[in-house]
């Protein structure tokens, strides 16, 4: 038996003083996507480097005294490290894009529930992580003022390893957050759970210029059933979720105030951190004086939510009971009703019995919601109609800023020398015609490029596969073969994400024969690397990989095919390096993004995909290739079959038959070209710089506006509108629209026709509202689209009982079935939309 410590602390490594800077390098995550820095870690000591994980700060404590002193003592390196020292020096201090333009946007507070920012810090699970993690390395490289804030998992995601039958098993690793490039921020913060406080202190990432704040509720000031709190990432149940999501939203609003920031504009990244809304609102009832209706205004105009979900099964649902019990003090305590604070997350704000629902909460407290994708926006438009039920389908406020990536993370030096050379020396933030330089790359040099990056893949799988069976206790000869698993020149299909069965990862092997007969084919071989994890309790995500690993067993096809275990960012970015294709095969329209692709296309590989999420918007016909997708199969076996079909037709005729042909000499020409499409079209779309600043010019700029607009004053225009908003609310069943006239014959094309309507408005007046005109198509279900809004005129009274005429026309532009409507919504100066109101009379 071994003694356990009554006391335990932490111990840096102690650099001799000449060495101070490579500390400073080290606590700045810059060196995760900053290909130099690693150089200079691997000069210092390459074994400590592979043996810590490619993890710097905790590499320097495995570095011996005498090697310390070695390179402390050699010129080069200290020239070298110098260098890098003051590249981030530069980095920090010089002016950026956001810095070169005009903005009213001073800061941004980024919420997520996880971050994906390096293997050395694990604190994600997988593509919402990943994408936080990309979006604040993106606003660091473009200066954008921006702060993250998120939770410190003691356990992180777990560990997968797959036990004999390929079945897989979970372990969690409790982390040392004094080995990560963290620092503590001194005190604690504080929330109550259900008439208990919980509290939290604080570790401080720095991502370049972008300051990071993780909560972490493991210390001795919690009871013990509170140190679990933020323990696992998506563990535990229905209760365990709902503390950690008051701990992000309320805590993280009570975390920046604690080190002295004051956010311009929260944005909330998935509904996880909801409560930050009701935190700010209570802030303002109790700070400021203002009523629930008036700080709903206030913090609504400086929110932003991002949706990634395209299923009502993916959103936080929490029962009336829990609500009540973690709650019902907070509200009293906080002026609000209960039942008020219940509306908001309702899906019928009347039904006392349905149960709170984040999303909806996140979309009537945010100024500016957001889907992930063009096609994404329109199916939460359609998820999430009921709650603006007398609002057309696409006028629902929800847009999109399609998910991009950050380019200098996922790019192997080979390629990224090749953009460097091509591009612009800052080729992620280059636009289409800097881009399009890249066509003029030699097809032999991007050829040697492809066929480096796919040698090491090869190396990298037999590496994995080969660790992975010697801690099964495989023995020297069964562990012979690995040496001989893939082969360097065959074309590679790489799989690689969250095992759902929305997914498919093992569409290809629904026609098990015909994967045979591409595996073995002697002339066009095909070759397949599987990674990724399924959710602890998906049970049938779990049998897909079982599916997979027993089916690579095939003595047959096992040179063939590999399940990479313990899918991370590491072996991501080894995948996207070096296979050829990158297969997406879900079920459209239930990938709401799906960046994976983007981070393989910008390593030269090509997308297979169906037309789902951002491939749907980026997809050209030229860079890559469509799956068919079955939608009007309503049978899923069908729907299956028939994509699966689609799939192996475009790799026998399409995909194989390019890669393999070397009629012009040992260059596949024609799968050049298609490299240099891809990457031309889709290089400047992908980026995640690209969607960082549309983050900013249409979502943070305009909230910060608004936000200052009704802050003025001691919130002078928030009272006014929420005071507006009731009365329109109370007063709208008195709008009515009496009459609308118009000539019906027969129109010619170009020519105008002109609408007259009589509006009764009750007790509202004039300026309350605005008449329109909506004009379009019509369809054979006589509903219009395509259409277009007219404002229509105000021109006199109309009798004596408070009816107005108002008049409007429109142009007959388009041949066919062309109608009009008209409705009456409300206006006011300081209203974005008419949405927020909630009210629309239609004729």
């Amino acid at each position: 038996m071994r003694p356990k410590a009554l006391r335990s602390f932490a111990v840096r490594a102690s650099l001799p003083e000449a060495l101070a800077p490579l500390q400073e390098i080290a606590m700045n995550l810059r060196w995760s996507w900053d290909s130099r820095s690693k150089d200079l870690f691997r000069w210092a000591d390459h074994e400590s480097w592979e043996m810590s994980g490619h993890n710097p700060v905790k590499m320097l404590g495995m570095i011996g005294h005498e090697r310390l002193e070695a390179i402390a003592a050699d010129p080069g390196f200290m020239e070298f490290m110098a260098e890098i020292h003051d590249e981030i020096r530069r980095y920090n201090e010089n002016a950026r894009w956001f810095q070169r333009r005009e903005s009213s946007l001073e800061s941004v507070a980024y919420f997520s529930p996880e971050f994906g920012l390096t293997e050395a810090l694990p604190q994600y699970s997988g593509g919402l992580g990943v994408l936080a993690g990309d979006h604040l390395k993106a606003a660091s490289g473009l200066g954008v003022p921006i702060v993250g804030v998120g939770l410190f998992y003691r356990q992180g995601y777990f560990r997968q390893e797959l036990n004999a039958d390929g079945w897989q098993q979970e372990h969690y690793v409790t982390l040392d957050p004094f080995t990560m490039a963290i620092t503590p921020v001194e005190g604690l913060i504080e929330v109550d759970l259900a008439g208990q406080p919980l509290y939290a202190r604080l570790w401080k990432a720095q991502v370049g210029r972008v300051p990071l704040y993780l909560m972490d509720s493991d210390i001795d000031e919690n009871e013990s059933h509170h140190r679990s709190v933020t323990d696992r990432l998506y563990s535990g149940g229905e209760e365990h979720r709902l503390q950690q999501e008051i701990l992000l939203g309320m805590g993280g609003v009570r975390a920046l105030d604690h080190v002295g920031i004051s956010p311009q504009v929260f944005h909330m990244n998935e509904g996880h951190a909801g409560f930050l809304a009701l935190e700010r609102i209570r802030v303002l009832i109790k700070g400021s004086g203002l009523t629930l209706s008036e700080a709903i205004e206030a913090v609504r105009s400086s929110t932003a939510f991002t949706t990634h979900t395209p299923v009502p099964a993916g959103i936080d649902i929490f029962s009336r009971e829990l609500m009540e019990r973690y709650f019902k003090k907070w509200a009293d305590d906080s002026d609000i009703e209960f039942e008020d604070l219940m509306a908001l997350g309702r899906a019928t704000p009347e039904d006392m019995e349905s149960p709170f629902n984040m999303a909806l909460m996140c979309l009537r407290l945010s100024g500016k919601a957001n889907g992930v994708s063009k096609l994404h926006s329109r199916v939460s438009k359609r998820m999430f109609q009921n709650v603006w039920p007398s609002v057309p389908m696409d006028e629902i406020p929800i847009g999109w800023v399609t998910n991009g990536v950050h380019s200098r993370t996922w790019v192997a030096p080979s390629v990224a020398e090749l953009f460097d050379r091509y591009v612009l020396p800052e080729w992620n933030e280059a636009g289409p015609e800097r881009w399009a330089k890249i066509e003029s790359a030699r097809d032999d040099e991007i050829w040697r490029i492809r066929e480096h990056n796919r040698e090491q893949l090869v190396l990298f799988v037999r590496r994995k596969l080969r660790e992975a069976a010697e801690s099964k206790g495989a023995g020297d000869t069964d562990l012979a073969w690995y040496e001989h698993v893939f082969d360097s020149k065959v074309l590679t299909i790489g799989f690689a994400r969250r095992f759902a069965e929305y997914k498919r990862p093992t569409l290809l092997f629904s026609q098990p024969e015909r994967l045979r007969s591409l595996l073995l084919s002697p002339e066009r071989p095909i070759q397949l690397v599987f990674a990724g994890k399924a959710h602890p309790a998906d049970e049938r995500g779990k049998e897909m990989i079982r599916q997979i690993v027993q089916f690579s067993k095939d003595p047959l096809v096992r040179n063939r095919i590999a399940f990479i275990e313990d899918y991370d960012i590491a072996v991501a970015r080894a995948l996207y390096q070096g296979v050829d294709i990158w297969l997406n095969n879900p079920i459209r329209p239930l990938e709401a993004c799906g960046t994976s692709g983007e981070k393989a296309a910008l390593n030269g590989a090509l997308n297979l995909s169906i037309l789902d999420g951002w491939w749907d918007e980026m997809y050209d016909g030229e860079n890559g290739w469509a799956i068919a997708s079955a939608e009007a199969y309503t049978d899923p076996i069908r729907r299956n079959e028939a994509e699966a079909v689609s799939l192996f037709d475009l790799l026998e005729s399409q995909i194989l038959p390019r890669f393999y042909d070397r009629l012009e000499g040992p260059v596949p020409r024609l799968w050049v070209s298609k490299i240099k499409r891809s990457l031309a079209s889709l290089g400047p779309q992908v980026s995640a710089s690209r969607m960082v600043r549309d983050y900013v010019g249409e979502i943070y700029e305009p909230l910060a506006e608004r936000s200052e607009t009704l802050r003025a004053e001691s919130f002078l225009r928030a009272k006014e509108l929420a005071e507006w908003k009731t009365d329109v609310v109370t007063g709208w069943e008195g709008v009515v629209i009496h009459s609308v006239d118009s000539d019906s014959s027969v129109a010619n094309l170009g020519t105008s026709r002109r609408v007259h309507a009589v509006i009764g408005l009750g007790g509202l007046r004039r300026k309350d509202v605005e008449v329109q005109l909506i004009h379009g198509p019509v369809a054979s279900s006589d509903e219009l689209y395509n259409t277009q809004v007219t404002k229509m005129s105000l021109e006199g009274a109309e009798g004596d009982g408070g009816s107005f005429r108002y008049e409007g026309s429109f142009k007959c532009d388009v041949a066919g079935r062309y109608g009009f409507a008209v409705r009456v919504v409300p206006s006011h100066e300081f209203l974005p939309s008419y949405v927020e109101v909630g009210a629309v009379t239609w004729a």
